[in-house]
């Protein structure tokens, strides 16, 4: 009920624009606020502020780092060594996405998750 009375001042301060003049107008996205389930919205926000990410985040983090230390190493030898790191992580971020893939076809067809 708090959370149906928040988002509707929410809504209205919005399209009064008391929000227009704000310090970080433009950097906060409400969009995908509202795009969120509304029971999930509170863990959500939890776990952004604790900086908490999926792992399918996580990985593809490690994947741009790895690319980028690859693309300014110089030396050859290290180089191989960050090729070799990088599809390591490239292969563990598809493995990945592709469970995850699985799991919300799953979810969405309504079978049980696997165990």
């Amino acid at each position: 009920m708090f959370d149906k009375i928040a988002d509707k001042r929410i809504r209205e301060a919005m399209s009064e624009g008391r929000f227009d003049h704000l310090p970080k107008r433009g950097k906060i996205d409400l969009d995908d606020y509202f795009k969120t389930p509304e029971d999930w919205r509170m863990a959500y926000s939890i776990l952004k502020s604790a900086s908490c990410v999926p792992e399918e985040v996580e990985l593809l983090r490690e994947a741009n780092r790895l690319e980028s230390a690859h693309a300014a190493e110089t030396d050859p030898e290290q180089r191989a060594v960050l090729a070799r790191s990088l599809a390591e992580a490239r292969l563990k971020l598809d493995m990945a996405l592709e469970r995850l893939k699985r799991e919300r076809a799953r979810r969405d067809a309504g079978m049980p998750d696997s165990l």
